[in-house]
């Protein structure tokens, strides 16, 4: 049965974040002055501590996730880390908690237990910064995560395979992106293909889709497009996203649309907190 390798430091899995940072990524969320993109920094930045927290031991944090993202917009296909992470796209999770490209001072509202809420000053590490401008280079984007998974995925043959998560507002302004979604899809390790999950953020007032499994529900050609380059559910993913209240079908994918920016933040804590049942601790 594919995707049950045991993670640990020999046998790490991969995440890539496939990241739309398109002009239309700096449109506000709801009524605030928050962007898109700036919701989804911040939902990247907090991924990378729940990983950090969860790979951290009384020696260290021990090396069970490679993380990686490629970011797509007016500058064009990129890393879209920084710093001393520009110089290659994977990176083990002990390298993020050596070297944040900042750390700032935030205050966040918890509450008291009395029913209240009080504020709270913490010191919050950033990886990622928001960036949105221009066209969305989809295909492109696509193309490169397929070169670098084939790479990462020949230096991990027995690895629980990598999950790509992406997340867009917009259609591709690049030509047909399914192709270059089914190339990603056909990388894998002994254990199993990549995963490709989607989420596409927006204000629509369609109504939103969660893990669909009928490409006859989502209205619209590119939905439709964006469900067809989403892969099937393993079975842990599916359990992970039940446990979350989702009503989880089969034949689902890994498939948002129309959903408001919150899910971005549900949508990457299932996506990788399913292997986590595959992990070895040593």
């Amino acid at each position: 049965m594919p995707y049950n390798a045991e993670i640990s430091r020999s046998n790490p899995t991969a995440f890539l974040f496939l990241i739309d940072q398109s002009g239309s990524m700096g449109e506000s969320v709801g009524k605030s002055n928050y962007t898109r993109a700036a919701f989804l920094c911040d939902a990247l930045n907090r991924v990378v501590m729940n990983l950090i927290a969860r790979s951290s031991k009384s020696e260290g944090v021990r090396d069970y996730f490679h993380l990686g993202a490629i970011g797509y917009g007016g500058q064009g296909v990129h890393n879209a880390l920084r710093g001393s992470f520009a110089n290659r796209i994977f990176h083990p999770i002990s390298a993020f908690e050596r070297s944040p490209l900042a750390i700032e001072d935030r205050v966040e509202q918890i509450p008291d237990g009395n029913g209240a809420m009080r504020s709270h000053s913490i010191k919050f590490p950033v990886w990622f910064q928001p960036l949105h401008d221009g066209g969305t280079p989809m295909r492109k984007a696509l193309r490169m995560a397929a070169e670098e998974l084939t790479g990462w995925c020949d230096d991990h043959p027995d690895s629980y395979p990598p999950t790509v998560l992406h997340v867009t507002d917009g259609e591709p302004t690049d030509g047909d992106p399914e192709p270059m979604a089914g190339q990603v899809r056909q990388t894998g390790t002994t254990d199993g293909h990549s995963l490709l999950f989607n989420l596409h953020t927006s204000n629509s007032k369609a109504g939103p889709i969660e893990f669909g499994s009928n490409e006859e529900a989502v209205r619209d050609p590119y939905g439709k497009s964006l469900f067809r380059m989403s892969s099937p559910l393993p079975k842990t993913v599916a359990d992970a996203a039940r446990e979350k209240g989702y009503e989880v079908e089969a034949g689902a994918r890994g498939f948002f649309y129309n959903v408001e920016p919150v899910e971005i933040v549900e949508f990457f804590d299932i996506g990788t907190r399913a292997s986590s049942q595959s992990m070895l601790l040593r």
